[in-house]
């Protein structure tokens, strides 16, 4: 039997657990952390609230997935109709904000339509106003117009991936960021009554233990290899090396770290490969968890902040996706605070930030002054999203010719450096999987 090993035990590395075991294969999971989960962990407190790392939601379209994932929680699941909205200096905005600029000031939504109409005359084979589309604030003014560009998407953006709209690429959109009909600019600036046109509609989310959950037969299923470091991948010797001394051999192996660590830790790793590496870029994120004395938080589950002087970007509010999340007649609160090393570097130490993101939870009314906040913790996601600035195209390329060069499968957001969702990233752990048994009938049949 075939000794394949998987790097990182996250949603990736459980759909690659998952295919192989379809196989009759069973794999060896290593994970550097001492919990399972990945950037899909879970993290339950003495005070009995539960935060994930970052606002994980399941709104998969896969009915296979869908099922898998209802039976890893027993069926035990909350559907909820997802309910995002946006701030900006005062004013809540249903989402998407193009569809309802209904209220916001006068002279704002009159720029906004007549940038939106010159827009959309003038978007044509691709072009802005007879340009080449050639980065994503060429893609906002063409699909938006100037004015909504530049007060929101480009604001936000510049607080989400901590680099201006001219220095990104537009790959990674898909389906993120709608693109409104006329019809429904001019109805959302009319009419505070709007359709619901959000690329997400209805959402699932365990009832119990997280969003982790949805993780419960990795362990069960698969070896699981806690507190393993990897500091180092001998392609010639198939041997990894980790931290507390342990040395495993491998006939094959799928990765999910972050191709930025995985690199360094190869032997014989060509010089143009680790200068490609350190080009690409991602966000980090500093969450500042806070449990309130009320549930009557927010409308909406999260809400995407606007302004550059309130100091978190993303609100979310766990409570409302599951309330068995936090002690009966609890709310909770997750603000997301994003720097780079290589845009924005972090100031100060992650702690700093709970004052601050106190005091503008309060200058935007979402906390009161008389709130009792009975939990505070601080969580760093050193790898939170993955950066589409116009190096990434060709460092990736460069890395990931290189891991198909040695016979490394790589999945997952920071495996292909790509922004995917969590259902994504676990068909990623799937092909990724089938890469290596295609790789060993292919070798049987020699």
């Amino acid at each position: 039997m075939e000794r394949i090993a998987i790097l990182g035990s996250g949603m990736a590395g459980f759909g690659a657990a998952h295919r192989l075991r379809e196989e009759g294969i069973s794999p060896v999971v290593y994970d550097k952390n001492i919990y399972h989960g990945g950037h899909t962990a879970s993290f339950k407190h003495d005070t009995g609230f539960i935060f994930d790392e970052g606002p994980h939601v399941s709104f998969t379209q896969h009915k296979r997935l869908q099922e898998l994932f209802a039976e890893s929680v027993g069926q035990k699941y909350e559907v909820i109709h997802a309910r995002p909205n946006n701030y900006w200096k005062g004013h809540w905005i249903k989402h998407p904000a193009i569809c309802n600029l209904h209220g916001l000031p006068t002279d704002l939504v009159v720029n906004c339509l007549r940038d939106f109409v010159e827009a959309q005359n003038a978007q044509k084979n691709g072009t802005t106003a007879g340009r080449p589309i050639e980065n994503y604030a060429d893609w906002l003014i063409a699909s938006y117009g100037k004015t909504f560009a530049e007060t929101f998407p480009m604001e936000y953006g510049l607080k989400y991936h901590t680099t201006t709209a001219d220095n990104m690429s537009t790959a990674w959109l898909g389906p993120r960021l709608y693109q409104a009909k006329l019809e429904e600019v001019l109805v959302g600036a009319l009419s505070p009554e709007t359709p619901h046109v959000h690329y997400v509609d209805h959402v699932r989310y365990p009832s119990f233990e997280g969003f982790v959950s949805y993780l419960n037969p990795l362990p069960k299923q698969t070896e699981i290899n806690l507190g393993h470091k990897l500091v180092g991948l001998d392609p010639a010797k198939h041997e990894l090396r980790f931290a507390n001394g342990v040395v495993a051999r491998y006939d094959a192996v799928v990765s999910s770290i972050p191709l930025t660590e995985l690199i360094p830790l190869i032997a014989g790793v060509p010089p143009d490969v680790v200068e490609a590496a350190k080009k690409l870029a991602c966000s980090s994120c500093v969450m500042i968890n806070l449990g309130v004395d009320r549930t009557d938080l927010s409308e909406g589950q999260w809400t995407y902040y606007y302004d550059s002087d309130i100091c978190f970007t993303r609100l979310s509010f766990p409570h409302m996706f599951s309330p068995h999340t936090c002690p009966p007649g609890y709310g909770s609160i997750q603000a997301e605070v994003y720097y780079s090393d290589k845009y924005r570097p972090l100031k100060g130490v992650p702690t700093d930030y709970v004052a601050p993101v106190i005091a503008d939870l309060k200058r935007v009314g979402v906390l009161r002054e008389n709130d009792k906040i009975v939990h505070t913790n601080v969580h760093l996601s050193r790898y939170a999203q993955v950066i589409f600035d116009l190096e990434r195209a060709d460092a990736l390329a460069i890395v990931h010719g290189y891991l198909n060069d040695i016979g490394v499968a790589y999945c997952g957001r920071y495996g292909d450096w790509l922004y995917i969702w969590t259902d994504e990233a676990f068909i990623s752990g799937e092909n990724a999987a089938q890469k290596v048994l295609d790789h060993m009938a292919a070798a049987k049949s020699r």
